[in-house]
């Protein structure tokens, strides 16, 4: 049998709470440090994990006469682990603090819940997770269930991190979470607020069937609006209306749900973390996110902050304003990266932006002033410096219109960067080696190389 702590929680006097909370949000915040990314992971979450290394590291592998720091890339056996005693304990002790405040469901609750699993109740999956879509409780109340996979190492870390993140959250703009369940022997779960309509990327990218034919989903200029403005509050919630600076690394439209009436709804906290403040980067070893989505000094050197989650945000503007993914290797020459594409047209100036523009949707009088809004502060977020990219205030400002004009022809220049040091093997994206380097080398168009780079 395993102990629970979680009923020991309400006994403890306030202080006491505090040492709980704020221990255990060192040793998650400590999880993403260096000294414990020192071993190559296995899973890929989101869509890729790596580690980066130094040239001297890489000789250590494989002889080589470059000298820049590269990206390495390795391809490990999975490991196979099982939630034992012990780590149900220590998984007990650091959660305690948040059990009273959530529901602790049953094995048996989750499995009635989502069919025994079925098939037909996947909402989605990821490189560590399955979500599954069901019903819970005497009111049958609508839920989504994240099962962690249970064979991997680093799922009870993530579980906790995940739980006391998320847990700590109140946003309208958040998808909230209602409860959780661990299982020694079937593995953890997350549950949380079902939301009906679907993801954002579903509106964006997806087509529907008509007359026999797909075409694709429209949304008008007013709803994609409403949904950046809704974002960008939940965005700059973590970073500020919080104890501690919350950054999500992992902000996409696949993260962003819509409720019935279009309303958005960050969720997925499975890569969030902690920071010091606002601003204070810190360093990671490992990398995790999605192509597209990374922020220059995040992709390059590990090194994350709330500017990590502003450059995302801008990616998701630019899809909100264009209708095109970060990456397309079917667009023509110099349009594969949506990025560097909006950058050449940005950089213009405002009066040759209506090749940005989405083709599917008419450009009037009453929109035009919520477009410029939206390219002004995707401009804003894209910036590659992290120094000089704005905070999540200021990026709420210019999409309300509260913020000054900002000259888009300051905006630095980009290059190509030189991908002959990356080693790439990404077993989990089922790719061949030419196509994984192809999507790398479009992933990293843009990215330009600091000379004199602060790392903190």
């Amino acid at each position: 049998m395993i102990l629970d702590l979680g009923f020991l929680a309400c006994f403890f006097p306030p202080r006491t709470k505090a040492i709980f909370r704020e221990h255990n949000k060192a040793w998650l915040l400590a999880e993403t440090g260096p000294k414990l990314m020192d071993s190559d992971p296995y899973s890929v979450h989101s869509s890729f994990r790596f580690s980066l290394c130094s040239q001297e590291e890489l000789n250590r592998e494989e002889p080589s006469s470059s000298s820049a720091t590269v990206l390495l890339v390795k391809e490990t056996e999975k490991p196979t682990v099982e939630m034992n005693c012990w780590t149900a304990r220590s998984l007990e002790k650091s959660i305690s603090p948040v059990t009273n405040t959530l529901v602790r469901f049953s094995y048996s609750e989750i499995v009635t819940a989502t069919r025994s699993f079925s098939k037909g109740r996947v909402l989605g999956r990821g490189a560590c997770s399955y979500v599954f879509r069901g019903r819970i409780g005497i009111w049958r109340k609508a839920v989504a269930i994240k099962r962690l996979d249970k064979e991997d190492n680093e799922s009870p870390k993530s579980f906790c991190r995940e739980l006391m993140i998320a847990s700590s959250l109140h946003s309208p703009n958040i998808v909230p979470l209602l409860g959780f369940c661990m299982d020694p022997e079937q593995g953890l779960f997350l549950v949380y607020k079902y939301v009906c309509g679907g993801s954002l990327e579903h509106y964006l990218h997806d087509k529907k069937k008509k007359m026999g034919k797909k075409t694709p989903l429209c949304m008008p200029w007013s709803a994609r609006y409403k949904i950046a403005l809704g974002i960008a509050d939940a965005i700059a919630y973590l970073h500020n209306g919080t104890d501690q600076c919350v950054v999500h690394r992992d902000i996409k439209p696949s993260n962003i749900l819509l409720s019935s009436n279009k309303k958005p709804k960050l969720c997925d906290f499975g890569l969030a973390t902690w920071t010091a403040a606002p601003s204070v980067p810190f360093l990671c070893k490992t990398v995790k996110g999605t192509f597209g989505y990374l922020a220059p000094e995040y992709f390059q050197h590990g090194k994350i902050s709330d500017k990590t989650d502003v450059y995302a945000f801008g990616v998701v503007l630019l899809e909100l304003i264009t209708g095109r993914k970060p990456i397309e290797a079917r667009r023509p020459s110099g349009e594969e990266n949506l990025i560097v594409w909006a950058k050449s047209l940005l950089d213009k100036g405002m009066e040759n932006i209506e090749e940005l523009l989405d083709p599917r949707l008419k450009c009037t009088r009453k929109n035009s002033v919520l477009m410029d809004c939206m390219i002004r502060a995707a401009a804003a977020c894209v910036i590659d410096e992290e120094s000089r990219r704005p905070g999540m205030k200021e990026i709420l400002s210019i999409l309300i219109g509260d913020e000054g004009r900002i000259d888009l022809r300051t905006l630095s220049s980009r290059k190509k960067s030189n991908l002959s040091g990356i080693i790439d093997c990404y077993p989990q994206l089922q790719r061949t080696k030419s196509e994984m380097k192809s999507h790398l080398a479009l992933a990293m168009l843009g990215v330009t190389e600091f000379e004199d780079y602060d790392c903190l």
